[in-house]
């Protein structure tokens, strides 16, 4: 689990131990135990309380059973134990209490399995054999991390409710399933964050117990804190009680940034443009920033403004401006052209809008992306996600060149106002007409 490894115990390993509150308990795992090949005599009393007492002083197991019928609070009790739990071992719980939304949110925490007490012969057997199994499963080689470089990726709405989110989730999504590296996605909206809903999964406690105790975030507590959502992309997300205020220094989140540039080849951040002016180091180590916005006057002037950042403070990001939920024939509150006239740059990507599709996303608990996937009207998606991993790729090949400065965000205009701008471009437009 998550307790630091201790060389001198390695060694002196049981295969298997286990902690149950009642007889009827250990009568059912006894003889599976034996069928195992593991000592019977490793049956304890004592449930979850004996198991952190004894371990906190003594090796852990390759494979342990814990009874929590006697717990009070299960989740907050398993991460207790996780904190005196070596590396490597496998946590199979036990306990009476018959809810979904714990079962999920005990595996998000680091167990393997959870059973429901009365214990069935059968399903203990195969819960350990299991465990068995993922132990003597062997090791994939970290070195094929490395073989191209980490490509790191902040996805910021000019405004709420341009669809950041939803862009952020398919972008992570294509990276996993098309370009297929291990995709890390990370929703740094505690309280209203749609990452892990999007995707249909529970978001469980991993980024409110990073926020609010950072020294235990580690690669153990990566792969245990973060939800899977296939084989290539997994989720830290959060939804935190709304009268919890998070007060944070924000270290936590360049620590969990920090810790998944060594686990995945991608991490996506739905960054919240709040974070721009609380938490600016947070931009220090991403390569590719995501601006999306929509033709509103507010987002045109919220966009120059935030291309105005980028450029005094993380100069060396690639920006790429993307416009979301584009309707075609629709009445526009600003064109395409005199958006791109006041922002002073091109739009680099225009998705449209489709509300069949969104919907149908939603339903299914998918991307958009993947709801999409077919749809040439949505071929820009797959054109952005190209895009970030050339850029990843190039600034590999350029990193002595890092901090120069990058194309993409210049241009922001002085102080002339954006109705100024557009007034301007449209006597303009009409000077030339005349002409």
């Amino acid at each position: 689990m998550n307790a630091p490894w201790n060389p001198a115990r390695a060694g002196t390993r049981d295969p298997f131990v286990a902690f149950v509150c009642d007889e009827a308990t250990a009568e059912a795992i006894r003889p599976i135990a034996g069928e195992m090949g593991w000592p019977t005599e490793k049956v304890n009393k004592g449930g979850l309380r004996n198991a952190v007492q004894t371990l906190s002083v003594s090796a852990s197991p390759n494979i342990l059973f814990v009874d929590l019928s006697e717990s009070g609070d299960p989740l907050n009790d398993i991460n207790a134990l996780a904190e005196v739990c070596e590396p490597g071992t496998i946590v199979i719980a036990a306990g009476q209490v018959n809810d979904v939304r714990l079962y999920r949110d005990l595996v998000a925490s680091g167990i393997q399995d959870y059973l429901l007490k009365p214990l069935h012969p059968d399903q203990l057997r195969e819960s350990l054999s299991q465990a068995q199994t993922s132990l003597n499963a062997p090791r994939k080689d970290d070195t094929a991390a490395v073989e191209r470089p980490h490509c790191a990726v902040a996805v910021i709405g000019a405004r709420g409710g341009v669809g950041a989110s939803t862009m952020a989730t398919s972008l992570a999504w294509l990276m996993s399933s098309t370009a297929k590296r291990t995709t890390a996605l990370l929703d740094l909206d505690v309280h209203f964050g749609t990452g892990a809903l999007s995707l249909d999964l529970e978001p469980g406690r991993g980024l409110t117990d990073a926020i609010e105790n950072p020294s235990r975030i580690d690669g153990l507590f990566i792969e245990r804190a973060m939800v899977r959502a296939s084989d290539h992309l997994a989720v830290l997300s959060a939804e935190a009680p709304i009268n919890a205020p998070i007060i944070t220094d924000g270290a936590a989140f360049y620590q969990l940034q920090e810790e998944m540039r060594g686990a995945f080849e991608c991490t996506v951040v739905d960054l919240p443009r709040s974070m721009l002016v609380n938490h600016p180091h947070l931009l220090n180590d991403i390569q590719v920033a995501v601006l999306v916005t929509d033709f509103t006057l507010a987002a045109a002037r919220d966009t120059i403004r935030i291309l105005a950042w980028f450029k005094s403070n993380a100069p060396a990001v690639r920006v790429i401006v993307v416009a979301n939920r584009v309707q075609q024939n629709a009445v526009l509150e600003i064109s395409r052209k005199d958006f791109e006239g006041s922002i002073e740059r091109k739009i680099d990507h225009a998705i449209p809008f489709d509300p069949k599709i969104a919907s149908q996303a939603a339903k299914l608990g998918k991307s958009l992306a993947e709801a999409a996937k077919g749809q040439k009207s949505f071929a820009p998606l797959s054109l952005l996600a190209d895009q970030i991993a050339d850029c990843a790729e190039a600034e590999a090949a350029a990193a002595p060149a890092k901090g120069k400065g990058k194309a993409g965000t210049k241009g922001t205009g002085g102080g002339e106002s954006l109705l100024g701008k557009l007034g301007t471009l449209g006597a303009r437009l009409s000077s030339k007409k005349s002409k």
